[in-house]
């Protein structure tokens, strides 16, 4: 069952949008086929006019790799209209609010409509000197708050690794079509990037493409990644710093890893803290608290995400069954996490 996703970046000036376009064309990597930018600012009256017309107006194909017809639409439309276009979309009501309410200040009114892509999402964390890169295991995130991927969008709320639809033939892709390209474009703008390079992907029809970078290791993929890490992880950061990336062997354990998040109930919306942490001994796994801090000795929750349950194991399965059974070992009042952490790639190793 794949995965679908509705790319909306928030952003104050088209010229910062432009630099990423421009960019993204230099790279020459698989691109969005469909462009819009939406000034929504309701400062005219559009009563009467045909709304759909808006939507026909604000796609534009930029898909010849030149960037020639990437142009920026300052649409002033009404709250109401905003709604309809993101209703066609279907991300309506979450996209809505966040324009309605101010979620975003005023930088909210400017948002960047991309192609809807579908189809599973990967995350692939990098060691790069800025000659060479060097993949790291891959790693699959469940965003949504909610089982069975429902709910509001979050920072995370659990990984496994490896993911299973990153297959050698993808990962070869991957390195001829992004990630090289990625490093020679940076270095072509003279900005060589040294350090870990987070690539968010998704695997459509049409072949990966990039949903986002990041320049940092990524949470919580981190938290199943390096735990599978069989080489030295100070040689490797002291071999990017040194440039001599390439002379370091980056090794992984062929075993899986699962991390489960225990959230505040109610993340990523409203929700309580200050509620003592207990973690019971003996505990098959490693804990990575995070939204935690110390209070009159104890140690009491301070945030949305609150920590990571991560447990190793030879397949998949059992790092997952460890993780959930680790998991009922930790408790703190208003505790929340997802149930399914895994099971899509279960089911996925099944077919």
């Amino acid at each position: 069952m794949s995965e679908e996703r509705f790319i909306s970046r928030q952003i104050s000036k088209y010229a910062t949008t432009k630099k990423l376009i421009e960019f993204n064309d230099k790279m020459r990597l698989p691109p969005v086929e469909y462009y819009a930018h939406v000034q929504a600012t309701g400062d005219k009256n559009h009563e009467g006019k045909n709304v759909t017309s808006l939507i026909g107006i604000t796609m534009l194909d930029y898909s010849n790799g030149t960037g020639d017809k990437t142009v920026s639409v300052e649409a002033n439309i009404t709250p109401d209209e905003l709604m309809y276009i993101f209703s066609k979309l279907n991300q309506g009501v979450e996209k809505f609010e966040m324009a309605q309410d101010k979620i975003f200040g005023e930088s909210g009114n400017s948002i960047v409509i991309e192609e809807f892509l579908s189809g599973p999402e990967v995350s692939v964390l990098s060691f790069t000197d800025g000659k060479v890169v060097v993949p790291m295991v891959s790693s699959m995130d469940h965003k949504r708050a909610l089982d069975g991927d429902l709910g509001l969008n979050t920072g995370g709320m659990g990984t496994v690794a490896p993911n299973p639809y990153y297959t050698k033939e993808v990962a070869a892709e991957c390195m001829e079509k992004i990630f090289v390209p990625t490093i020679n474009a940076m270095n072509k703008e003279g900005r060589t990037f040294k350090g870990c390079l987070y690539f968010g992907l998704m695997l459509t029809e049409n072949g990966p493409k990039v949903i986002e970078y990041n320049c940092r290791f990524g949470d919580p993929e981190t938290q199943v990644v390096l735990p599978l890490l069989k080489s030295d992880l100070l040689d490797i950061m002291m071999a990017v710093s040194d440039g001599e990336l390439d002379k370091v062997a980056v090794e992984f354990y062929d075993g899986s890893a699962c991390c489960v998040v225990m959230a505040s109930d109610g993340y990523p919306s409203k929700y309580d803290t200050g509620f003592r942490i207990d973690i019971d001994k003996g505990l098959d796994a490693e804990v990575f608290v995070a939204g935690a801090k110390l209070k009159d000795g104890e140690t009491v929750t301070s945030g949305g995400r609150v920590l990571g349950v991560t447990a190793v194991s030879d397949t998949l399965k059992n790092a997952v069954d460890k993780a959930y059974e680790a998991v009922k070992k930790v408790n703190f009042e208003n505790a929340y996490y997802r149930h399914d952490i895994g099971k899509k790639a279960l089911e996925y190793c099944k077919e």
